[in-house]
């Protein structure tokens, strides 16, 4: 009869003392053999960076947390590069600060900006600029300077919709053209505004108005564009642009109020600050 061979697993190795600094030690930690996924009947508790908990179902409501409070001390002195390293960020922070610095990382992925449908893509400005180009046909226009006019027929079965119109690139920048139909309060509105491709901090450089209007009347906003940080509807709940009422908006399209015919024009510019004078200089595009 042939004999059966049979393999013995080591029983977990134990440290009866460990030593991280002279104010920290901690007896009788296991080493455990190396990590297994558990099995589909047991779960995983949510627990910190050096806490990983795996329960049976049986007895999962007898046991409470098993905190390392030894490893825990020493995640706390851990420092770790930024996740976005590789988009440019030279930060590094001890771990549980990392985390926060992460969510508003200035190197993050921007999320795209089209707002006519969801997308969920993420990328940087040139690769966002290209994927609005190819992949959702937005018009590109080169200047600070625009006039843009917007034929819409059946305008009162439009109540709520979005429209991002262009992508305008001046000063080495891009900014994104928005235009929205929805309702505020009981009042069908438009809303045209402006967003810069870029973090809020530089958007602050810059400012834009926005103007619509017709028989000897008209309407004008000004204000600065708000990053892509912010969407498309975070902007336009805070109603940061130029809000047209529809019947102003009927009015100002002429004929017989039936058909929605509104020209938008607007510019961009730089503010530049005057440091012998201590003022902002408007810098206007050629």
């Amino acid at each position: 009869m042939a004999s059966m061979k049979t393999t013995s697993i080591p029983p977990p190795l134990a440290i009866t003392s460990i030593h991280f600094s002279p104010s920290l030690t901690t007896t009788a930690i296991p080493l455990m053999p190396p990590f297994l996924p558990p099995p589909a009947s047991m779960s995983c508790l949510n627990a910190p960076f050096v806490q990983i908990l795996c329960i049976p179902p049986s007895i999962r409501q007898e046991l409470g947390d098993i905190r390392c409070l030894a490893l825990e001390k020493v995640a706390e002195s851990l420092e770790l590069p930024c996740k976005y390293y590789s988009l440019g960020c030279p930060e590094i922070f001890p771990y549980y600060s990392k985390l926060k610095h992460e969510s508003q990382c200035n190197f993050r992925p921007y999320s795209c900006p089209y707002a006519g449908s969801e997308c969920a893509v993420v990328g940087d400005i040139p690769f966002l600029v290209a994927h609005l180009r190819d992949d959702h046909k937005v018009d590109m226009h080169t200047g600070c300077t625009f006039n843009h006019r917007y034929v819409k027929a059946n305008p009162r079965e439009v109540e709520n919709a979005t429209w991002m119109l262009t992508v305008f690139h001046c000063f080495g920048q891009y900014f994104c053209l928005h235009f929205e139909a929805f309702q505020l309060g009981m009042a069908p509105v438009y809303m045209a505004f402006l967003r810069f491709m870029g973090d809020e901090n530089e958007a602050r450089s810059y400012s834009y108005s926005l103007e619509v209007g017709a028989n000897g009347r008209k309407l004008t906003w000004e204000g600065t564009p708000r990053s892509i940080r912010d969407s498309h509807r975070k902007v336009r709940d805070s109603h940061d642009g130029l809000i047209i009422q529809r019947n102003m908006a009927l009015f100002f399209s002429g004929g017989d109020r039936k058909e929605l015919k509104l020209r938008v024009t607007g510019r961009i510019w730089k503010e530049q600050q005057n440091s012998e004078a201590g003022v902002c200089i408007p810098n206007l595009c050629s």
